[in-house]
C-alpha cells in the first residue's frame, strides 16, 4: 500500500533524527507551557510511535478488507458457474468475501482507511502546529528549508512555514470526507443504493490529499535545521530543572512538601533577578535553604537532569539507545516484509 510506504520513508526519517539529537536538550511542555528537560530525540520519538500506529492501522485494514467481490452480482451472487476462490487468488485477495449482499451493500471499508487516513493527517497537524511555533520569532528553535517555505509578500524579514500550515489545513479536507461518508451510509437499506456513488469522489481526493502530505511534510522534516543551543538556553531559562532541584532536597533529607515550597521561592527570586537557577549563586541558594551544596549545580545541569531518567521510555541516553534499537528492529522486519 503506498499510504504505508510513505509512512514508512517518514518513520525512517525520523528515526534518523533521533540519532542525531539524543543529546539535543530542550525543554518539554505541558500546557504549553516548559515543564521538564527533555531530548529532541525524545520528542521526536512522541511522534514516531504515533505514526508508527498510523502504519500499522493501515497493515490491519489490509489484512481485514483483502477479500474480492467479484461474483457477487447485483446482489444475490450468479447462476453461472463461478469459482470465485479461484478468481480471488489471480487477483492476489485473500479470499472471496462471504456475503454477496454485504459485498455491495456497505462502505465500510473506505470508512475504516478515512479513519485512519483522519488519525495521520491529525498526527501530521499536530506536529505541523509545533514545527510552525519553533520556526516563529520568539521560539527560534527550527530553521526551514526554502524549499519548504516563503517570505512575506511585503514583509522582507519574514519566512512563513506553509507547508506546515497547509498541512494543518488539509486536515479538515480528510476529516471531511470522513464525516460526509458516514453520514451518506447511516440511513441505507440493504442492498445497494445510488447514494453510494458519492464514496468515489470523497474517498479519491482524501487519498490523494493525504499521500501529499505525508510526502511534503517528510521532505520539509528531512531538510529543518534545529538551532541546538536556542533549544538548550530555552530548557535551562525555563526553570525545567526545578523538579531536580526538589529532588536535590529530598535525596538530602527534606520532606518533598518542604522542598516544593524552597524551591517555589527559588524560582520566585530568580524571576525578580530575570536569571536561571543555574546563575544563583551558592550564598543565594543557602540564603533560602542552608541545606545546598556546592553538588546543587551538578544535580540540576541539563544533562543531569535528563541523563539521570533512564527508565525505558524516558529521554536518558541509555533508554533512548534501547528504544532506537527497537525501532530500527521494526522498520528492518518492515522492509525485509516489503522485499518479499
Amino acid at each position: 500500500m503506498e499510504l504505508e510506504k510513505l509512512l514508512k520513508e517518514l518513520l525512517t526519517v525520523l528515526l534518523n533524527m533521533m540519532k542525531e539529537h539524543i543529546e539535543t536538550y530542550m525543554p518539554g511542555f505541558t500546557h504549553l507551557q516548559k515543564a521538564q528537560p527533555i531530548t529532541l530525540a525524545h520528542h521526536l520519538g512522541a511522534y514516531f510511535e504515533m505514526f508508527k500506529r498510523d502504519c500499522q492501522r493501515m497493515e490491519d485494514i489490509y489484512k481485514r478488507m483483502n477479500l474480492c467481490p467479484l461474483g457477487a452480482g447485483a446482489l444475490a451472487g450468479t447462476t453461472y458457474p463461478l469459482d470465485r476462490e479461484y478468481t480471488a487468488a489471480l487477483l492476489e485477495f485473500d479470499g472471496p468475501t462471504l456475503n454477496s449482499i454485504d459485498s455491495v451493500a456497505d462502505r465500510d471499508y473506505l470508512i475504516e482507511l478515512l479513519s485512519a487516513m483522519s488519525t495521520v493527517m491529525m498526527h501530521l497537524s499536530r506536529f505541523s502546529e509545533e514545527v510552525i511555533i519553533w520556526n516563529s520569532n520568539e521560539y527560534r528553535f527550527v530553521e526551514l528549508d526554502d524549499a519548504y517555505s516563503t517570505g512575506s509578500s511585503i514583509m522582507p524579514q519574514k519566512k512563513n512555514p506553509d507547508i506546515a500550515e497547509l498541512v494543518r489545513g488539509k486536515t479538515g479536507r480528510v476529516y471531511g470526507a470522513l464525516m460526509s461518508l458516514l453520514t451518506t451510509m447511516k440511513g441505507i437499506p440493504l442492498a445497494y443504493n445510488k447514494d453510494m456513488q458519492e464514496d468515489k469522489e470523497l474517498f479519491f481526493d482524501a487519498i490523494d490529499t493525504t499521500k501529499g502530505c505525508i510526502a511534503l511534510f517528510t521532505g520539509m522534516l528531512r531538510t529543518m535545521k534545529f538551532n541546538k543551543t536556542r533549544m538548550e538556553e530555552s530548557a535551562r531559562n525555563g526553570f525545567t530543572n526545578a523538579t531536580d532541584a526538589a529532588d536535590y532536597l529530598v535525596n538530602h533529607g527534606v520532606p518533598f512538601r518542604d522542598a516544593h515550597g524552597i524551591v517555589g521561592q527559588l524560582v520566585l527570586y530568580c524571576i525578580e533577578k530575570d536569571i536561571a537557577l543555574d546563575d544563583m549563586s551558592l550564598e543565594e541558594f543557602r540564603a533560602i535553604s542552608p541545606v545546598f551544596e556546592e553538588d546543587i549545580y551538578e544535580a540540576i545541569s541539563m544533562k543531569t537532569c535528563v541523563e539521570m531518567r533512564n527508565t525505558i521510555g524516558a529521554p536518558g541516553r541509555a533508554a533512548m539507545e534501547q528504544v532506537i534499537a527497537k525501532e530500527e528492529e521494526y522498520l528492518q522486519a518492515k522492509n525485509e516484509k516489503g522485499e518479499d
